[in-house]
């Protein structure tokens, strides 16, 4: 089950925010080893400030966060044009109403053995059919993301791989890439054929609210 949270609705949802900055930290501070800022036990960014649409991966066991990613359009701050610019052409841009970015994609090491029949990771699937879901109710065309080559295979599993952008660079110790995602009803069948998936993977509440944030 997703989650929707907008980021001006923090404060309804504490723990399940703190989950989602605690799990970040232990994915990119610690699993990954990313220059990243932990603050409190937190790993988080400028880009946290900016309003970003979260979706949470919800056990529905336990009602923990499991998986998170947030969303931001891409006419305002994100980090493809502010932060992992030199992956673009010289003069590149990509900035439209109908394109946003997905970033801080994680998933928490406790459910990574958790897979379908197709080997992929439970709480990836059903992100990634979250983004889609997202994306068709805001009428995106694509999102945009910047992933490294291990996420580059995770997603070409999922069904879902990248239009790939600008060129290819190694950043730290692993090479990234810039890609475009498509947002479409095939791409959804896609992934939910490979990750198991029956129906929306949003919660009642969570079409409004997607609807809310592309307005």
């Amino acid at each position: 089950m997703i989650r929707l949270i907008q980021g001006n609705q923090r404060s309804a949802y504490v723990a399940e925010i703190n989950e989602m900055h605690v799990l970040r930290r232990l994915v990119f501070a610690e699993r990954l080893g990313w220059d990243v800022s932990v603050q409190d036990g937190w790993e988080i960014d400028s880009f946290d400030e900016a309003d970003p649409l979260y979706l949470l991966s919800i056990d529905p066991k336990n009602n923990l966060v499991r998986g998170s990613l947030r969303l931001l359009p891409t006419t305002g701050p994100n980090m493809l044009r502010d932060v992992f610019s030199c992956l673009l052409h010289k003069g590149q841009t990509i900035e439209s109403a109908t394109i946003w970015e997905s970033t801080r994609f994680s998933v928490h090491p406790d459910y990574l053995e958790e897979r379908s029949t197709n080997g992929l990771n439970l709480a990836t699937g059903e992100l990634l059919a979250g983004i889609v879901e997202v994306g068709l109710l805001a009428g995106l065309t694509q999102v945009l993301s910047v992933y490294d080559a291990r996420m580059s295979r995770i997603l070409k599993r999922a069904g879902c791989p990248a239009d790939v952008i600008g060129t290819p660079q190694r950043i730290g110790a692993v090479m990234t890439y810039a890609g475009l995602f498509e947002i479409s009803e095939p791409a959804l069948t896609r992934i939910q054929q490979v990750a198991g998936i029956e129906g929306s993977v949003l919660e009642a509440q969570s079409n409004e609210l997607a609807l809310a944030s592309a307005a």
